[in-house]
């Protein structure tokens, strides 16, 4: 369960601060694949980090249960540390989760495809070969709730077709929190959404409700 209590964060601007989400409450119990749809600056990414915990609330309490482990967003390549190889990235990040290193080493380096590349300084390698360590990250560690900012592969064809088949496999033991503007991705992946507006999450039984109400708030009119 990930619990959010009375949240706010705002980002300091030139002449004020700029209020993103507002006393904000929310549980997520990890039963169903959630759906958040939202325009461009509603708060989406800044609602997965803080649900990630890689950013914190200027007040309000996130609380997160011991015995579910929830990942970093998917593909994510943020933190890696581009003195470090990909091998000692995947590591450490194994370290944190308390995951099998060398499993992980040898299920990105199998996954990834990237060769010598992958014992290379991060900071030498391309943004194509950072971008398939960090999805094969993503993919190493048996999560219970996968968070997603948007559902994004790289590489060419047959690689993305093999990033999703993976992620579908993954899901069919762990559920979703998903965050984006595409309204078919989130009607086939999610089975129950909110509608991030104002700072709040306005919450729906259905996908359709939800998309309904984003359409909406779009202006969008079905003929």
């Amino acid at each position: 369960m990930i619990a959010m209590s009375d949240v706010t964060k705002s980002y300091r601007g030139r002449a004020a601060d700029n209020p993103v989400l507002s006393h904000l409450n929310a549980v997520f119990d990890g039963s169903e694949d959630i759906g958040i749809l939202g325009g461009n600056g509603s708060g989406k990414s800044t609602l997965i980090r803080l649900l990630a915990g890689m950013d914190y609330p200027d007040s309000g309490e996130i609380i997160r249960s011991p015995d579910m482990r929830v990942s970093y967003p998917l593909s994510y390549s943020g933190f890696f540390h581009p003195h470090m190889s990909g091998r000692d990235n995947v590591r450490f990040i194994a370290r944190l989760y308390g995951a099998d290193e060398n499993e992980c080493i040898r299920f990105v380096r199998e996954f990834a495809e990237i060769g010598r590349s992958f014992d290379m300084p991060l900071g030498f390698c391309s943004s194509s070969v950072k971008s398939r360590i960090a999805f094969a990250m993503s993919l190493a560690i048996r999560f219970d709730i996968y968070l997603v900012d948007e559902v994004s592969a790289v590489g060419d064809v047959a690689f993305k077709r093999r990033c999703m088949a993976a992620f579908a496999e993954r899901r069919k033991h762990a559920k979703i929190i998903m965050v984006s503007q595409a309204v078919t991705t989130i009607r086939r992946m999610c089975t129950r959404g909110a509608v991030l507006v104002d700072g709040q999450l306005s919450w729906h039984e259905t996908m359709a409700d939800a998309i309904n109400e984003f359409e909406n708030q779009l202006g969008i009119i079905h003929v």
